[in-house]
Order: structure tokens, then C-alpha cells, then sequence
């Protein structure tokens, strides 16, 4: 059994055959991240419609300047009365545009780091060229949860770690050009899940198209052949890591 722990899903539809041809592939369960209110509206909608299908709901940072506190208000009391919500995500930090916003998305951020405390909710991090905020702030919660898309060094993978945090990975793994691998070969198998940001990010031999959950085997096969290790093995501890996370039995 494999888990795709975080992809974005429109509710269209060829959302049965995504599922279909994910669940045919080994793929059992599927964690879609709702990141703007749109997205949230949309998982809302899926989880309901399909028994293996969980979400994580949040702000994500590009959405600083539309989410007031009344927002915040009801993403928290959709948690509260949907036990198909398992986590806060993806929020985060992303200065890859630039800082003229920072000072909103660090509230941002924080607001809903303290929603998860709060609940005794794992979160689901983003963060693109912001890792020192990022890493400071998550040490002022006790909170666990998973670092989506990580692509860092070792020396960042062993700080998020060191806090309890898992580590995403997905297709760039597979990208000649990245040193992920490198990573990956000196990180435990117990700080590891497996995800596809589907649409987004496709692993090889597929770069440049849809990505899809169904192509997290391709994922898990880098994995072993970096860590030497079955595929199967690869499944049977990404799969516990999220059970762990999330607390589900499944």
C-alpha cells in the first residue's frame, strides 16, 4: 500500500479516473492539500465522495493579501467538525517573489501554526527560499508534521528532522539535475513520505506533463534504489510514517 500525501485535485470531472488509476497502481490513499478557498471548497467536496480520499486544509502564503481573520475562523471550524481533515496545510513562507510581504506572511503563518497547537493538528510546510524563517518559527510550536516538495541539503533535512519533521518527496527526486538523491541515501527511512504535488512536479520519464498519484511507484523505486533498499520496504515505512503523522488507522 502506497500513500500520495499531498496533490491538488479540482473537483472535474476525471477526478474517479485520477483515483481509479491511482488506486490500480498500488496508491490507496490520498491526502489533497485545499491551500485557498477554492481549494478548500474542492476537497471538501472530494473527501466526502470517496472513503480513501483525506484532506489538509490552510492558507497558503501566495494567498496573504485575501485571508482575513474570519477566514481563519472558518477553516478552523471546518476541522472541527470534519474528522476527514487530518492536517493544516500547505502553509508556509515563499520569498522566491521576493520580501515586500514578509512581515503578513510570517502572521500568516503563525496564525495558523497556533490553530494547529491548538487542535493537535500536524501541518504540512511550504517553503521556498525562506528556510531560516521558516525553521525559526517552527521551533517556537510543538508541533509535528511534514516539510512538502523538500528539496534542501542534508544540513537543512537534519534541522527539520532534529524538530520532528518528516520530509516530502516527490518527482524531483528523479530529475538528473538534482542532488536530492545525494539527501536521501543519508537521511532515515523513518523521516520519509512519499508525495506527487499532482498536478505539479511529474517525476521522469513524465517532466514537463501532468503529474498524477499514480506515479508515486516511480517515486518509491528512486527511493530504494537510493537507500538500497526493496521497494516494498520503501512502502511498508512511508505508509507508517503517515499513519504516524496523521494518526490514522487505515
Amino acid at each position: 500500500m502506497l500513500i500520495d500525501t499531498h496533490l491538488h485535485m479540482n473537483n472535474d470531472a476525471n477526478i474517479e479516473n485520477i483515483i481509479k488509476e491511482a488506486y490500480d497502481n498500488d496508491v490507496k490513499y490520498l491526502i489533497i492539500s485545499g491551500c485557498d478557498k477554492e481549494g478548500i471548497l474542492d476537497a471538501l467536496e472530494i473527501i466526502k465522495k470517496f472513503d480513501n480520499v483525506y484532506a489538509t486544509i490552510g492558507f497558503h502564503p501566495s494567498e496573504v493579501d485575501a485571508v482575513s481573520d474570519s477566514d481563519l475562523i472558518w477553516i478552523e471550524d471546518l476541522i472541527k467538525n470534519n474528522n476527514k481533515i487530518i492536517g493544516i496545510g500547505e502553509i508556509g513562507l515563499d520569498y522566491y517573489y521576493g520580501k515586500d510581504n514578509k512581515d503578513k506572511q510570517l502572521q500568516l503563518f503563525s496564525n495558523q501554526l497556533k490553530i494547529a497547537e491548538k487542535l493537535q493538528l500536524p501541518v504540512v510546510i511550504h517553503s521556498r527560499d525562506a528556510f531560516q524563517d521558516t525553521y525559526d518559527l517552527l521551533k517556537q510550536y510543538n508541533l509535528k508534521g511534514i516539510i512538502h516538495c523538500f528539496t534542501g541539503s542534508l544540513e537543512v533535512a537534519h534541522l527539520y528532522i532534529k524538530l520532528g519533521y518528516c520530509l516530502g518527496i516527490g518527482g524531483v527526486v528523479t530529475f538528473k539535475n538534482s542532488n536530492l538523491s545525494n539527501t536521501i541515501e543519508q537521511i532515515p527511512m523513518e523521516n520519509i513520505v512519499l508525495e506527487t504535488d499532482s498536478p505539479y512536479l511529474a517525476p521522469e520519464p513524465f517532466r514537463g506533463k501532468q503529474n498524477s498519484p499514480k506515479y508515486i511507484p516511480i517515486i518509491a523505486k528512486k527511493i530504494s534504489e537510493c537507500k538500497k533498499i526493496s521497494t516494498e520496504e520503501v512502502e511498508k515505512i512511508t505508509s507508517s510514517n503517515v499513519t504516524r503523522i496523521f494518526d490514522l488507522k487505515f
